[in-house]
């Protein structure tokens, strides 16, 4: 699942490694979410350690006695001199890149930051160590951010294959592995959806 809101998400700035909590609108978002997914038999969970990410999970797994595992490898993508900014003050600070892609994030390395290629390396080591830990029957929560759910569409279900969307704070995405091979069940689901 992608965090709760923020309040960079909602100036649209560049997040990264930068340890912005949730706000308000996020923990609610947060608290529907548990809603929506307290049917679930979950039997593992892991997040990002970003405060944004853990925070929405605590919530979300309530008073499950299930401890919550964080590991750096779900963090959001580095965007290094980025952080902070929105598309249009890194445009104009790097007028080489295409004011309408900000969100094609495998089309650009920002200075200081890391590329795709390795979002994607690191993402890939943290979905099979949760994958190994819950079995192929077992269902585990990834409290993540939008960039390593992007890597996680590329690297289950190959470049030709990861649909192009936008995902939304508090959405849940849901993949499954039948007999080694990865399925995308639910794409981008909201509490919001249910209720």
């Amino acid at each position: 699942m992608r965090h709760g809101r923020t309040a960079w998400n909602a100036d649209l700035r560049f997040q990264g490694h930068t340890d912005i909590p949730l706000d308000d609108e996020g923990r609610a978002q947060a608290t529907a979410l548990g809603t929506l997914l307290a049917g679930e038999p979950i039997a593992a969970a892991v997040s990002s350690d970003l405060s944004r990410a853990s925070e929405t999970a605590r919530i979300v797994l309530g008073a499950r006695a299930l401890p919550l595992r964080l590991d750096p490898d779900w963090r959001e993508l580095r965007f290094g001199d980025w952080e902070g900014l929105t598309w249009p003050q890194i445009v104009a600070a790097n007028p080489q890149l295409d004011a309408a892609k900000a969100t094609s994030v495998r089309t650009y390395a920002p200075a200081g930051g890391e590329s795709f290629t390795d979002l994607c390396a690191r993402v890939a080591r943290a979905a099979e160590r949760i994958a190994s830990e819950v079995g192929e029957d077992g269902v585990a929560l990834v409290a993540t951010h939008a960039g390593p759910l992007h890597a996680l569409l590329h690297v289950l279900l190959g470049e030709q294959n990861a649909p192009t969307v936008r995902f939304l704070t508090a959405s849940v995405t849901r993949f499954r592995r039948v007999e080694g091979v990865w399925q995308l069940a639910k794409l981008n689901e909201t509490a919001l959806e249910r209720s």
